[in-house]
C-alpha cells in the first residue's frame, strides 16, 4: 500500500520534469545536431557545424550578442540613475499618493507588450528614435524600471531607521549618511535590481522588434529570424547563448534578494 501510494507522486514530478525539462534537452539536441528528419527519433547526424556558423567573423551573431550588451549596460544605468532616487524617496519620503506612483511604474506589464511598443514606436518615428540604440535603450527602460524601482524601493524600506538616526546623531549630514550607511546597506537589493534589468534587457524581443528593426540586431532578433526561417540549429545554440547568463546571474540574485527585502515589496 505505501508503494502505491508514492505511484501518483512519482507521475505527477514526471510530468512536471518533462514539461519543465523537456523543451531544454530539445534545444540541446538542436544545438549539437548536423542532419535530422523523420521518422528518426534522435539526430542522424552530430556534430559542431552550426557552432562554426554562428560565431564565424562575419555571422551576426557576434554583433547582435555585443549590440545585445551594450543596449543591456546602458538600460541598467539608466534605470539605476532613475531607481536609486526614487526608490530612497518613496521608502524614506512622506509622498503622497506613494502607492499609486508606485502602480504607475507596473502599467506597462498591465497593458498587451505588442499595443505598448506599437505606440511606443509611433511616437518614436515622430522624434527620429526608430531604428536607433538610443529608441532601443529607452524602450527597454520603460520595461526594466519596474523592477528596479520596486526592489531599491524595498532595498531602502528594508534598512532600520535608527541606523541613520545613530550617523545623524554623531554629526553625519544627510548626504554623507545616505552614501556610508543607507546606500551600502541597500546595495544588495540594489545590484539584484541591476542584474534583473540587464536579464529583462537581454532576452527582451518585442520592443527592440517594433523599434529596432532593421538597423539594431539583437540576440532574440536572431533567434527569431532563425526560428522563422526553419533554422532550428541556429535558433537553439542563440537560446543557449542567452541561457547561460540567465541561469548565473539568476543564482547570483537568490545570494543577494534576502526575506527582508521580499517581504518589503511593494509595502
Amino acid at each position: 500500500m505505501i508503494q502505491a501510494a508514492w505511484i501518483p507522486r512519482a507521475i505527477i514530478l514526471g510530468l512536471f520534469a518533462f514539461v519543465i525539462f523537456g523543451p531544454l534537452a530539445n534545444m540541446l539536441l538542436w544545438a549539437f545536431t548536423e542532419v535530422w528528419y523523420f521518422p528518426h527519433k534522435l539526430p542522424v547526424e552530430w556534430g559542431f557545424g552550426f557552432w562554426a556558423r554562428v560565431f564565424k567573423p562575419r555571422g551576426n551573431a557576434m554583433l547582435s550578442l555585443n549590440n545585445s550588451v551594450v543596449i543591456a549596460i546602458f538600460v541598467v544605468i539608466t534605470c539605476l540613475l532613475v531607481s536609486i532616487p526614487a526608490g530612497y524617496a518613496l521608502a524614506r519620503g512622506r509622498l503622497p499618493w506613494r502607492s499609486l506612483i508606485l502602480v504607475a511604474f507596473l502599467l506597462p506589464q498591465a497593458f498587451p507588450s505588442v499595443a505598448v511598443h506599437i505606440n511606443i514606436a509611433r511616437i518614436f518615428y515622430g522624434f527620429g528614435l526608430n531604428g536607433t540604440f538610443v529608441g532601443v535603450v529607452l524602450v527597454h527602460t520603460v520595461q526594466g524600471l519596474v523592477f528596479s524601482v520596486w526592489i531599491a524601493t524595498a532595498a531602502f524600506s528594508a534598512i532600520d531607521r535608527e541606523l541613520e538616526e545613530a550617523a545623524r546623531n554623531i554629526g553625519a549630514s544627510p548626504l554623507r549618511t545616505f552614501f556610508t550607511i543607507t546606500l551600502p546597506m541597500a546595495m544588495p537589493g540594489i545590484m539584484a535590481s541591476a542584474i534583473f534589468v540587464f536579464l529583462q534587457s537581454l532576452d527582451e524581443f518585442t520592443g527592440t522588434f517594433f523599434v529596432g528593426v532593421p538597423d539594431i540586431m539583437t540576440m532574440p532578433l536572431l533567434l527569431f529570424t532563425a526560428s522563422m526561417e526553419g533554422n532550428y540549429q541556429i535558433a537553439s545554440i542563440t537560446a543557449l547563448i542567452l541561457l547561460v547568463p540567465s541561469v548565473f546571474f539568476m543564482l547570483i540574485i537568490e545570494r543577494f534578494l534576502k526575506a527582508d527585502v521580499l517581504a518589503k515589496v511593494g509595502s
